[in-house]
């Protein structure tokens, strides 16, 4: 691991698009962010590519209006706007994901919300909202292509660690990379949990705002437990974490 803390982003970012692509949280859609360490109105991300497949080579810097700089002329993903508008209206966040995994696509397109079932779900809070693309922009191919678009995004996201894309998938956010990994993963595991609570047939009782708050707080602080596992097994090392 690189003492540079740029390289250590790379690094960083490089495992949490190996680590989702393992789990099943991204396949060959999907994308993870960083803001840049040394200039925060900038991100990295990777160009356009199946996420398994990820090289530090691949990394990106994009400008704050989600356009790649130092003349990149490689092809970047379409809804990098998703990031770049999140990064622009909350500078608490320094890693955006955004995934497409199954469990979570019926809470983005039923009037069930998808809210925390047990404690590794707490960062969901009273439940997560859902950015409607069709609200604002009428019938389109469901992709966040432009700044308008992602503006609007961030907005339904607020000041929650995820916000769902209905028809689409979700975004989540945190202040590391292996944060947002984290939430990620367990966005998927809650949606697949709750689905089977639901199916029970009985009174499904979520976590309390407050208990969830507090176990959100006691997860955050050992965030590095299950990241040094997802990526020695993706990366074969335990890396360091710091972004």
């Amino acid at each position: 691991m690189s003492a540079d803390p740029l390289a250590s982003l790379v690094d960083d970012l490089v495992a949490a698009n190996r680590i989702l692509a393992h789990y099943g949280v991204l396949d060959g859609f999907g994308h993870v962010s960083a803001r840049h360490p040394r200039h925060p109105d900038r991100f990295l991300l990777s160009r356009s590519l199946a996420p398994e497949l990820v090289t530090a080579a691949d990394i990106m810097a994009f400008g704050a209006d989600s356009e790649p700089l130092g003349g990149d002329e490689r092809r970047p993903y379409l809804e990098r706007f998703i990031h770049g508008e999140v990064y622009r209206t909350r500078p608490d966040v320094m890693a955006v994901v955004h995934s497409h995994s199954p469990s979570v696509i019926p809470f983005a397109a039923s009037s069930v919300k998808l809210r925390p079932i047990y404690h590794m779900g707490s960062f969901l809070g009273a439940g997560a909202s859902v950015f409607d693309i069709r609200k604002r922009f009428g019938c389109t191919d469901m992709l966040v292509r432009n700044r308008a678009q992602g503006e609007a995004l961030a907005a339904e996201l607020g000041r929650d660690a995820v916000v769902l894309m209905r028809g689409h998938g979700f975004v989540t956010v945190g202040e590391t990379v292996p944060v947002a990994v984290y939430r990620a993963m367990y966005t998927e595991m809650n949606a697949s949990v709750q689905s089977r609570a639901i199916a029970l047939g009985g009174e499904v009782t979520p976590l309390d705002p407050e208990e969830a708050a507090l176990s959100d707080a006691t997860n955050r602080s050992v965030i590095m437990r299950p990241w040094t596992l997802w990526r020695r097994k993706v990366m074969g090392d335990a890396g360091t974490g710091l972004d």
